[in-house]
């Protein structure tokens, strides 16, 4: 039953005979799970709150950083520092008060995704990486929950609705994962601010359509917007039975081994200072773009990018440490990952942090970004 002070909040809904009282109450009753409160996250957290829809859950294990603040509209300044999942609920919350928000303050990962997904009606992946994507895709082929998926690059943006009455998967679409050097995500090729919101709103629209059974559901579909033309094609993808019965007990290992992997060894920015002046300073390895590298490094630090890295193998120490370092830590993780798997380095120690954890904790004349 709506509350009066429900139906004043969502009367426009309640004037649509498509939803009425009985589809509002659908929503109320619901519950979605939205992994990332990024770019993508931030405007589907807002409209999903402002509809109405239940419970929220809301998975990321970063904080906010000031380079955020261009596209991730939840947050402010007053927020860098914070704990992304819990900024992101309280900003939803001052917003819907009747909303309930479930924080998962922490990387989803193959250990918790299964119980994580079941407790939910609904999945929205905001997330920037493909382990993350396969291991969603999985997990709701595993316990039975439809999955909005959005993804965006540079300019361009894409949407799909997947696992939803019996229709394709996100693996029919996409059977393999890319390797790492093939996969940049915003934090190596910038992305425009608004294109997020473009993208995140029509996933919550999906989401919302889902939840009330209403028109025609992007399954099997994929909608491609591109911002600089501001044109848009959508794309006819059919459900393969090879790839849309892979789930989490199925599934390769490998395919979530961003995830899964044991972490590299880690040397903190303090640490990296020190070795630094010691006698026998380690090798620096730069792994970020060109542009990323000029305008500020570490001194002394050999430029490779990521994408280049196992062709240029050859140029790196294998008796001398090397350090390897990006701008957060993600992509030298990656790095150190082709470097030990595929070429069988044995020497490296991965930037906990990267050159903005040196910005903060040894340099604080160093510009950040």
């Amino acid at each position: 039953m709506l509350t009066q002070e429900d139906r004043q909040r969502y009367r426009r809904h309640l004037q649509l005979p498509e939803i009425g009282e009985d589809g509002q109450a659908r929503l109320l009753a619901a519950r979605v799970l939205v992994v990332g409160a990024g770019g993508l996250g931030c405007p589907v957290l807002q409209y999903l709150a402002a509809a109405g829809v239940g419970t929220l859950g809301i998975a990321d294990s970063d904080r906010v950083e000031l380079s955020n603040l261009q596209r991730q509209i939840l947050f402010g300044n007053a927020d860098i520092g914070q704990i992304k999942a819990e900024a992101a609920a309280r900003a939803v919350k001052r917003l819907n008060p009747t909303i309930k928000c479930e924080i998962h303050a922490r990387r989803v990962d193959r250990v918790s995704v299964e119980k994580l997904v079941a407790a939910y009606d609904l999945v929205v992946d905001g997330s920037d990486n493909f382990a993350t994507r396969y291991l969603l895709n999985d997990a709701c082929v595993s316990v039975g929950r439809p999955l909005v998926s959005g993804a965006i690059y540079k300019f361009e943006g894409q949407v799909s609705v997947f696992n939803y009455q019996g229709g394709p998967t996100y693996r029919c679409l996409f059977p393999t994962p890319p390797s790492a050097a093939e996969a940049p995500n915003c934090d190596t090729t910038g992305v425009l601010g608004v294109l997020p919101g473009l993208i995140g709103c029509a996933q919550a629209t999906e989401a919302l359509k889902v939840l009330l059974g209403l028109g025609e559901v992007l399954r099997g579909r994929l909608w491609v917007f591109d911002a600089l033309s501001f044109q848009s094609r959508i794309l006819r993808f059919p459900r393969h039975p090879e790839h849309s019965l892979i789930n989490l007990s199925t599934a390769s290992p490998a395919d979530y081994a961003e995830l899964c992997s044991a972490a590299p060894v880690a040397v903190t920015a303090p640490e990296l200072a020190e070795l630094l002046a010691s006698e026998a300073p380690p090798f620096l390895l730069d792994v970020r773009e060109p542009e990323e590298y000029y305008h500020f490094h570490l001194p002394g630090a050999t430029l490779i990018p990521l994408s280049q890295v196992l062709a240029r193998a050859g140029l790196l120490p294998r008796h001398h440490p090397i350090v390897v370092y990006c701008h957060h830590g993600g992509r030298s993780a990656a790095a150190i990952t082709e470097l030990q798997t595929k070429a069988g380095f044995t020497n490296l120690q991965n930037l906990t942090g990267g050159i903005h954890a040196w910005a903060l904790e040894v340099d604080p004349t160093m510009p950040q970004y």
